[in-house]
């Protein structure tokens, strides 16, 4: 935090580290597998990435930092990652070949969405038929919902998504257009995007949101979220409860993981 120019000392934050500390002994994630996830991401820059580098070492509480803790563990062994997925998601076809993080395959490529909406950790499979497949994922801890509207400019590819898909019912448009499904809609549109690639280079794809189950928010929107939906093969949300009670994590990664956030 920097300090405010009307006040004379920081204001501590409990979520907080502070950054030096946080830095020097990696101490917001939670094992091993997580932090050398962090290590090597930050050794990658992908074009027009923003990445909020002191929130990322030093938020006890931010999505972003909670998803290297979620799946860091998997990205440095395939084997693991693959079982681990497959018990999740057992329809996902293929091998899983990568586990990315904060990573979008083309920030303001207009044959994606022509954004900057990104995915906390992106799996990709590789598939029998040479093609891949790939699980967006999003988390959601303490967050909340807010209202937002898309740059008018972009709307139109937007649609052009939306309704290639085929997965939307009628009105679904209005019902996220400007609302607080916004952010949702536009992560989905991204793994809907690039089945569509021109390029074929993924056949397959889902976007899930993970979230606290108490987080009641989130709770209520994605239900409202599913009501929009005439095809839901593309979308899917779990708890982080559900992720670990599920058993594909290593029990001293999933005890970890209850004490930062299952308290």
């Amino acid at each position: 935090m920097l300090p405010s120019p009307k006040v004379d000392a920081l204001r501590p934050v409990g979520s907080r580290l502070p950054l030096a500390y946080a830095r020097a002994t990696g101490a917001n994630f939670v094992t091993p597998g997580a932090l050398a996830a962090v290590r090597a991401r930050s050794t990658v820059k992908e074009p027009h990435q923003s990445i909020d580098v002191q929130r990322l070492w030093a938020d006890l509480l931010w999505a972003p930092a909670a998803a290297f803790n979620l799946f860091g563990d998997l990205a440095a062994d395939p084997a693991l990652a693959d079982r681990a997925v497959h018990t999740w998601w057992p329809d996902a076809p293929g091998r899983v070949g990568a586990i990315r993080f904060t990573h979008s395959p083309g920030r303001l490529d207009q044959a994606y969405l022509g954004n900057l909406v990104s995915f906390d950790a992106a799996v990709e499979l590789d598939t029998d038929d040479a093609a891949r497949a790939i699980v967006g994922v999003q988390v959601k801890y303490h967050d909340r919902r807010k209202r937002e509207r898309p740059k008018p400019e972009r709307l139109l590819r937007y649609v052009e998504v939306m309704d290639r898909s085929g997965a939307f019912a009628p009105g679904a448009l209005d019902a996220v257009n400007g609302t607080d499904l916004l952010e949702l809609w536009l992560a989905h549109l991204l793994v809907l995007s690039m089945v569509q690639h021109p390029s074929g280079t993924w056949r397959w794809g889902r976007f899930v949101l993970v979230h606290a189950a108490a987080n009641t928010d989130y709770v209520e929107a994605l239900a409202h979220y599913r009501s929009l939906l005439v095809d839901p093969s593309t979308f899917t949300s779990v708890t982080v409860e559900d992720l670990l009670d599920a058993g594909a994590l290593p029990a001293a990664s999933a005890a970890a993981l209850r004490r930062r956030y299952l308290p």
